[in-house]
């Protein structure tokens, strides 16, 4: 095992907000708090101010330095599921929901989209398309099921081009592609978008606190209608608290603890070699798969041309061992198995990257790990926590936050601003309720994306 900082914080040490107010003692009251800085943080603040929120009236807590966690560690991928997700949503919360779950993807990549191009954000957005790449003739038949069973639904596949054989491998150039499925989707560096979210908020009046971590929730004892959030730095007594910490939620909300299952994902950046540089630079991502669990994702910056390749843990190809240390929510390190696997793996798959003759800088670069947060129901929980009056959470991504969060988080700020859930324009199945925790089965549904 090593150490590491992620490869995005890395790139971003200059963020003048890293370590911002890390000394400093929070403010006895704030009329909204949110906890965590992450992409889902950072939208739901700054959502509120664009409904009419003070700034003045929101502070942000965050446990480390600023957009230091899973937002900032993710590959970047913002992949809507075109599809291949239908069934598995369909069985657990029936057509309707579930072709409101992907019609919901799709949407959020318009407005990131939309997002990044209305602000200026410079975080190397790049629409484009991407590649389902079957890379086995058992997973083709169970993307063509998938397909099939979706536009039987009344699923929209207008946007969706299918290639199999010599022309999938042609399209895709990966020489052992048997069938790709091509749709619209994009890229980002992530940490530049959620430092750009924070720093709109701040200069709008919020304030952030890092190494500020909230440690315990507590019904004040004057007024039992608000709540205390206790932190090293002081108690800070809030009319509303909404929890954006994705796969951590369960340390504040413990009842949740059998419903959000923290997996540890890992990642790799890799300096590309000629014949994947200038201009042979990879202009569309991929998610190269051998089954539903086994599979490979990749991007390529198109700034600088950085590949970042994003690895399952349930490949069979790891050892027990490596594939049962999942479960975590220690970011920490990064495992030396799976970068071989990466590595070689990729070698396979693209050939014409000729890692056994790279130059001096070629090659991997980094790697790192990030933690994504599974729901027992494959989909995340937004809304009013009813049990805790004045809380509210926007949380579960099921590893694809960047494919959900630019609708949940304008949801969940509509949500604590009093407005009714048909405002949102979510899909019912997002919606936190104990109705919903009552019917789920504490044994998660294997991931879909």
């Amino acid at each position: 095992m090593a150490r590491l900082v992620a490869e995005y914080p890395r790139t971003t040490r200059a963020f003048p907000l890293l370590h911002a107010n890390q000394n400093t003692p929070v403010p006895s009251t704030s009329k909204y708090v949110v906890i965590g800085s992450g992409i889902s943080g950072g939208l739901t603040a700054f959502e509120l101010i664009e409904a009419g929120v003070k700034g003045e009236d929101i502070i942000i807590l965050e446990a480390r330095e600023a957009a230091s966690g899973a937002s900032s560690r993710n590959a970047g991928h913002v992949r809507p599921d075109a599809f291949r997700g239908f069934s598995a949503y369909a069985k657990v919360h029936g057509e309707d929901q579930a072709l409101k779950v992907i019609a919901n993807e799709r949407l959020v990549l318009e407005k990131v989209d939309e997002f990044t191009k209305k602000h200026g954000v410079q975080c190397d957005f790049n629409l484009t398309t991407t590649f389902d790449v079957c890379m086995t003739p058992e997973f083709a038949a169970y993307e063509a099921e998938s397909f099939e069973a979706y536009k039987t639904a009344g699923g929209d596949v207008s946007h969706i081009k299918f290639y199999e054989g010599q022309d999938a491998q042609t399209r895709t150039k990966v020489k052992g592609a048997v069938a790709a499925y091509e749709w619209p989707a994009g890229s980002s560096h992530p940490a530049k978008l959620a430092q750009f979210l924070i720093q709109a908020v701040v200069s709008r009046g919020g304030r952030l606190f890092t190494f500020c971590p909230a440690t315990e929730l507590r019904r004040n004892e004057s007024e039992p209608g608000l709540w205390d959030v206790h932190t090293p730095r002081g108690v800070v007594t809030t009319e509303r608290v909404v929890h954006c910490t994705n796969a951590h939620a369960a340390l504040l909300l413990p009842h949740l603890e059998s419903y959000i299952q923290p997996n540890r994902a890992q990642a790799h950046s890799l300096t590309p070699t000629p014949s994947f540089a200038a201009e042979k630079v990879l202009q569309n991502t991929f998610s190269l798969r051998y089954s539903l669990h086994h599979f490979y994702s990749l991007i390529q910056r198109q700034n600088d041309g950085t590949l970042v390749l994003g690895v399952s843990r349930s490949n069979p190809t790891l050892s027990e061992q490596t594939r049962a240390s999942v479960y975590s929510t220690d970011d920490t390190f990064y495992n030396e198995e799976i970068v071989r696997d990466a590595l070689q793996s990729f070698g396979k798959i693209f050939p014409d990257f000729d890692s056994a003759n790279t130059m001096h800088g070629e090659g991997l670069d980094h790697a790192w790990t990030g933690i994504i947060a599974m729901t027992t129901d494959s989909v995340p929980f937004v809304g009013a926590i009813e049990s805790l009056p004045g809380q509210y959470i926007c949380a579960g991504f099921n590893g694809h936050g960047m494919a959900r969060i630019f609708t949940c988080a304008p949801g969940i700020a509509k949500i604590m601003l009093g407005k009714e859930w048909d405002d949102t324009g979510l899909p019912e199945c997002f919606r936190f309720s104990e109705e919903r925790l009552s019917k789920l089965s504490t044994k998660a549904v294997p991931s879909v994306w």
